[in-house]
């Protein structure tokens, strides 16, 4: 590896690149079905003092024992709302920020990894090769690009719920092992906070495993200050099954896959493009899986693909993976050949620039009407949607777009001997992509992904500030009810104050008859029917009390 190839990557495009893959999705939108709003109709029932703070509820229906995510977005909201920021926005801050220490900590993380002497590339006999310093920190960079560029993140790491404070605590403690020989009071504070967090975030088995991992790992490490962290990962262990029981967090979620074809179709999509290049990272150095810039990582993937295969293949559950699979592909890159660098180049341009133009055409032909098509398609999909003109959006995606030309330009024309210069472009593509979608396309995606239309509907036929019984509604629609609307929620229809009910009902669109099929109630009486208007088969019935 000659020094030249260890070049550093330009801070303020790494730092711009960052920005536009974690602000956008984070302003302008409503929370978004199912674990988004559920999780932030909690944090409004702990802020509204409807439930415990030891005991989230929404409507009496208990949360899933994370109750540490809902204390962040509750306090969130009670110190900046006041302060004239929207509710959802001022929640959805602190989980912005967590997703950027992650991606601060796999930085670190990978950089303490590299710096080991097996993760080492050979010297050369008359010198010039890269220096250790500058090797890691190339080595880190493309773990960052590769945390950036898994599609899986995308929407998942934007939304405020549960399973992005164990990312967090999953990324810590990859930091505390990887860092143990080199910063040895950093790394035992974190492996003490990690499991902790875990536990409190409803994740107490998978942080429990992670902390026994680490000890085995660190045991039989050559580095002094490793082995002397295996204390602070079995005090970390304790406080955790402490914590875990104190907030009666060990829920056991256990369930085979129904299909084990869509498992796999959701763990390579899922991890696209890092998850090949983990594996080719395997094969290349499997001489050397014992040692820790390999093992580390390779424990934290291992107890992460069991949780999601455990929990019949949950992709939130697969996402704890991404920053191990992050680092592991990092240690691809000085392996990878000149065409298989030159493939992934191409396949970057190509399909994200495709994509990109794709975008545009369905924003211009929503705006405009040319071409008609794709807004009528819209149309059909999300009946009335009404587009509004944002200048600003516009604004972003032209200079995002203008952006991903001069990086392709970049790519393209220098830093061919770059080592990290294969997850340029696809972190850019996805940074691109994702920038796109939350400016050009949000009105209609939120539009689509939120309850609020939905409610609306419903307001029109309820009394505001009324009691309302929502017998077998999801948590999602409890959360949308709690947030959107202004009324006392109940699942008891033995409550007399409540005057009205709500029941979800599925049914064809089309059908004859449709009112006639509708459940008929002893002691109520049905007064409207309300569709949702981006699930026509969902429909909400309106019961009003008989006596």
């Amino acid at each position: 590896m000659p020094q030249r190839a260890v070049e550093r990557l330009p801070r303020l495009g790494l730092l711009l690149l960052c920005a536009a893959y974690l602000l956008p999705g984070v302003f302008g939108r409503d929370p978004w079905k199912n674990a988004d709003i559920t999780a932030y109709g909690y944090m409004t029932s702990l802020l509204r003092g409807e439930s415990g703070w030891l005991h989230p509820s929404i409507a009496g229906l208990p949360g899933d024992g994370s109750v540490l995510p809902y204390w962040i977005g509750a306090a969130a909201m009670a110190l900046l709302s006041p302060l004239g920021l929207d509710p959802a926005l001022a929640a959805r801050i602190p989980f912005a920020l967590l997703l950027a220490a992650t991606m601060a900590l796999v930085w670190y993380a990978t950089l303490h990894l590299a710096r080991t002497e097996a993760a080492q590339p050979v010297a050369f006999a008359f010198g010039g090769e890269a220096h250790p310093v500058d090797y890691a920190r190339a080595i880190a960079d493309g773990a960052l690009l590769a945390l950036i560029a898994p599609l899986g993140l995308l929407q998942l790491g934007h939304e405020t719920t549960p399973e992005l404070v164990q990312l967090a605590a999953t990324a810590v403690m990859l930091y505390g092992l990887a860092a143990s020989p080199y910063r040895p009071w950093h790394a035992r504070l974190a492996v003490l906070l990690a499991p902790m967090l875990m536990a409190a975030s409803g994740a107490a088995t998978t942080g429990l495993l992670l902390a026994l991992a680490g000890m085995l790992i660190s045991l039989r490490s050559s580095y002094a200050d490793a082995r002397r962290l295996v204390p602070w990962l079995l005090a970390g262990a304790v406080l955790e099954v402490a914590t875990a029981t104190v907030l009666q967090a060990w829920i056991w979620r256990l369930q085979a896959p129904e299909d084990p074809g869509g498992t796999l179709q959701l763990l390579l999509w899922f991890t696209w493009p890092i998850g090949p290049m983990a594996a080719w990272t395997l094969w290349r150095w499997r001489r050397q899986l014992l040692k820790r810039h390999l093992s580390v990582p390779l424990a934290v993937l291992l107890i992460a693909l069991a949780a999601s295969l455990g929990m019949g293949g949950s992709d939130r559950a697969l996402m704890l993976a991404l920053p191990a699979l992050a680092i592991m592909a990092a240690f691809a890159l000085p392996t990878l050949r000149r065409s298989v660098s030159a493939a992934i180049d191409w396949f970057s341009v190509f399909f994200f620039s495709a994509s990109a133009l794709t975008i545009w055409i369905i924003y211009l032909s929503m705006h405009t009407g040319v071409p008609a098509q794709p807004a009528i398609n819209i149309a059909r999909l999300a009946p009335g949607f009404v587009p509004v003109f944002q200048p600003l959006a516009l604004a972003l995606a032209a200079a995002g777009t203008l952006a991903w030309l001069a990086l392709v330009r970049w790519r393209t024309g220098r830093h061919r001997q770059a080592l990290w210069k294969s997850l340029v472009l696809p972190a850019g593509g996805v940074a691109l992509g994702w920038l796109l979608l939350m400016t050009l396309w949000l009105p209609v995606l939120d539009y689509a992904r939120s309850y609020r239309p939905m409610v609306t509907q419903l307001a029109r036929h309820l009394p505001e500030g009324g009691c309302l019984v929502a017998p077998g509604f999801s948590r999602s629609q409890l959360a949308a009810l709690e947030v959107h609307g202004h009324w006392t929620l109940s699942r008891d229809p033995r409550r007399l104050e409540c005057r009205w009910m709500v029941l979800d009902h599925h049914e064809r669109i089309g059908t004859p008859e449709t009112r006639q099929r509708s459940p008929q109630v002893p002691g109520w009486t049905l007064q409207a029917r309300v569709r949702r208007p981006t699930d026509r088969d969902e429909v909400i019935l309106i019961y009003r009390r008989a006596s």
